[in-house]
């Protein structure tokens, strides 16, 4: 009886196992990806985001969902990793959205504004204040599904060959500049450049544009501009708080188990915080070296501010006419930000003012 009991039970269980394979299987599919980045891989604090992403989704699923990531220029240009998602030729991408405001201006919204959202504020509307329907119902226009995966912090206005002292010196400046802010500058005579990350300083070294902007002082200095442009501006007013966007084939990411979805999205997640953090770490010790190897802190002229401040909102008002997607979502940006900074105007200013003056004091 024994024997034959052993033997009944010996067969339920291989039974048991034959049923609970195949179901296995297909609730954890075996998935393979491919991500193409903006960035050369230099620029470790973003392209480093794409790792972490990476890591987490592939232990997270024992190593059946695997993201393989490419820097830009490995399987396309960078300023061509959206369309490379668009078409399937990937099936992810990160990458600013504000570099493609050719097709639609709509796309700088979910990146960064000129004097719209600093990093904080871009992921509270984006995750509590609307943002990210917003940005869903857009991006399925385009076959895509978006995330956040980083963000840099408020950079600075860049790298000039020349000093400027007034809003005049700015006019028929070539200045290597992204999104929607090359319009605004664009109104006061500056000739606005996009060019990928990859070849600014060879454009900044030959001349053939007059000043750039990138990120900040960690990324910068990895860039040798202070080499070729000694003045060093700031802030950067059209990138208060510009993301790292993360964009998906829509038609794959349907494809996944929900569980791989929601391991993504996790991930993505992360790497969205821990950017933030490395740039707030990293910046103060690569501005002092960038300041001992030659560059001069300059702010920017505030007639410049002020007819930048100006032209924004004029810009603004003439796409909205235009456009009534942009309109919809600049519209409820705007509001956003209007409240945020009445916040911002009795919790974060008057103690960020006390402790610089405070140290100051020492």
């Amino acid at each position: 009886m024994k024997r034959r009991d052993l033997i009944r039970s010996a067969g339920l269980g291989l039974a048991a196992s034959a049923v609970a394979a195949p179901a296995i299987a297909q609730s954890a599919p075996k998935v393979q990806w491919r991500l193409t980045s903006s960035v050369p891989k230099v620029l470790d604090a973003i392209f480093g985001a794409n790792e972490l992403v990476s890591k987490y989704v592939s232990e997270a699923t024992d190593g059946r969902f695997v993201i393989q990531n490419f820097a830009a220029g490995e399987i396309v240009p960078g300023l061509q990793a959206l369309d490379a998602v668009q078409n399937g030729t990937v099936e992810v991408a990160q990458t600013p959205l504000y570099y493609y405001t050719g097709k639609d201006p709509t796309f700088a919204c979910f990146t960064t504004m000129p004097f719209g959202l600093n990093a904080r504020q871009q992921n509270a509307w984006y995750y509590h204040g609307g943002g990210r329907e917003l940005q869903d119902a857009f991006l399925a226009k385009y076959n895509l599904v978006g995330f956040l995966g980083g963000n840099t912090g408020t950079q600075m206005g860049g790298w000039f060959r020349r000093e400027v002292k007034d809003l005049s010196d700015f006019k028929g400046l070539k200045f290597r500049i992204g999104g929607i802010a090359g319009q605004v500058v664009a109104k006061l005579g500056v000739v606005p450049q996009q060019i990928a990350p990859g070849d600014i300083y060879a454009a900044l070294e030959k001349g053939t544009i007059d000043a750039c902007e990138w990120v900040g002082p960690y990324d910068d200095e990895k860039l040798g501009f202070v080499k070729v442009a000694p003045y060093y501006y700031y802030p950067g007013w059209w990138d208060g708080g510009p993301t790292m966007n993360v964009v998906v084939n829509r038609g794959k990411w349907n494809e996944l188990p929900r569980s791989y979805q929601a391991i993504f999205e996790a991930a993505t997640a992360y790497a969205n915080a821990d950017m933030l953090a490395k740039y707030d770490a990293r910046n103060p010790a690569a501005l002092r070296r960038l300041v001992g190897a030659g560059a001069q802190l300059r702010p920017f002229p505030q007639s410049f501010l002020d007819a930048s401040w100006t032209a924004t909102n004029e810009l603004y008002a003439e796409l909205s006419a235009r456009n009534a997607e942009f309109k919809k979502v600049i519209d409820a940006l705007i509001a956003f930000r209007n409240e945020e900074y009445l916040w911002w105007q009795v919790g974060e200013y008057p103690y960020d003012g006390y402790m610089i003056r405070a140290r100051s004091r020492g």
